[in-house]
């Protein structure tokens, strides 16, 4: 595209000279000159013309002087149009005056026209610069754009509605959370009914961060459910789940996850761990029990892999707790992390608090050690309580 130039000045023989000097640029199409007379005269163009890049103005003019001119073109607030003023050189008071209200160049008359070619160039580059600049604002705002539509859809297929089975309320108490560390998260939780006793529910951590690991989540997420809603063993869940990972997983991503299947009426729970940070159960007289660290390795790496059951119960009045690695390695500004030691002290004093009060307990104990530190990693945490 053509570099569209607007000269104002009162002096018609500039109109003539610009055109011979640059007629090869304007031949080529490099160039394209229009004329104004005067300030109103060129106020109007602009107005009309939306898309000039270079005003070249003369400051002394009748009707509306160059600098008032700047002002009102100043007042359109486009930062790739540039002002270059012109003047006598005994006129240094308002060629300093103008580059003050922003002007990116002066010259002086009689024109020197190899030196106003130069200063040309440089404002396109200018302009050039800026308009990629733009350019590529325009599309970080799509993508923000894009990026909280995103986390609304992730926030949309994670159960929300709490508590979750009303029939089962006597019986049983549930509830989760996930706040991302970017727009979009790696981290998921969830829960379903795979039959009148028996409630399927899981927590796992995605490696990376952002839309690589939101993606990666949501097909994990899909692949652990649509299993385990079949009423698979939570080690056939996995394995499953871990040969189709692997299968397909792109740029070595992989997922830490817990799958457990909880019966409402024994309190028994049967579970595999691939990988990931051992739940809490929540005695109801207060201590706070570790479950054993996991012997299986993560998702998503090696296809043929076959995951191992474990069991747990739940006495009645007891909770467990189920976090991702956001919540023990968050860290303050002194780069010290939460930690387990902290975790478990806040749940020794819920042993008789809901599953949402655990959980917001939690969260405002890590805010509190965080402060004003950013947050580092997604914070994902579940709760079941057996009542």
């Amino acid at each position: 595209m053509s570099t569209k130039i607007l000269s104002v000045d009162d002096e018609m023989d500039l109109e003539l000279l610009l055109t011979q000097y640059f007629r090869r640029k304007i031949r080529r199409g490099e160039y394209e000159f229009k004329f104004a007379h005067n300030g109103l005269e060129a106020l109007a163009m602009l107005l009309n013309e939306k898309d000039f890049d270079i005003i070249l103005s003369d400051i002394n003019m009748p009707e509306m002087d160059g600098l008032t001119l700047l002002t009102k073109i100043n007042e359109m607030q486009n930062p790739a149009m540039k002002c270059i003023m012109v003047s006598a050189y005994g006129d240094m008071g308002n060629i300093r005056q103008a580059m003050n209200n922003g002007a990116f160049d002066f010259a002086t008359k009689p024109i020197d026209l190899d030196d106003l070619s130069v200063t040309i160039e440089k404002a396109i580059e200018q302009i050039a610069y800026i308009k990629q600049m733009e350019k590529e604002h325009s599309q970080l705002e799509l993508i923000k754009g894009d990026l909280a539509v995103a986390r609304e859809i992730q926030h949309a297929i994670l159960p929300r509605i709490f508590p979750p089975f009303p029939e089962s309320a006597s019986e049983m108490d549930i509830a989760a959370s996930m706040n991302a560390a970017k727009d979009v998260g790696g981290d998921f939780y969830d829960f379903f009914r795979i039959d009148e006793d028996r409630i399927g529910f899981a927590i796992a951590d995605v490696s990376g961060k952002g839309v690589p690991a939101a993606i990666f989540m949501a097909v994990s997420r899909t692949l652990l459910r649509a299993t385990g809603i079949k009423g698979a063993t939570p080690e056939e869940c996995l394995t499953y789940t871990n040969q189709l990972l692997s299968k397909e997983s792109v740029n070595s991503m992989f997922v830490t996850m817990f799958y457990g299947i909880y019966n409402i009426k024994t309190g028994d729970i049967n579970y595999t761990n691939a990988g990931h940070n051992p739940p809490y159960i929540i005695k109801s007289n207060g201590d706070v029990v570790e479950l054993p660290i996991s012997k299986d390795i993560i998702a998503g790496i090696f296809e043929d892999y076959t995951f191992s059951p474990a069991t747990c119960h739940l006495d009645k009045g007891d909770s467990i707790f189920l976090f991702t690695d956001g919540v023990t390695e968050a860290i303050d500004k002194y780069e010290k992390e939460y930690g387990e030691g902290r975790l478990i002290a806040t749940l020794g004093k819920l042993s008789g608090s809901s599953c949402q009060q655990i959980i917001e307990a939690v969260r405002n104990d890590v805010s509190s050690f965080v402060g004003e530190a950013e947050q580092s990693d997604d914070i994902t945490m579940l709760a079941i309580k057996r009542l």
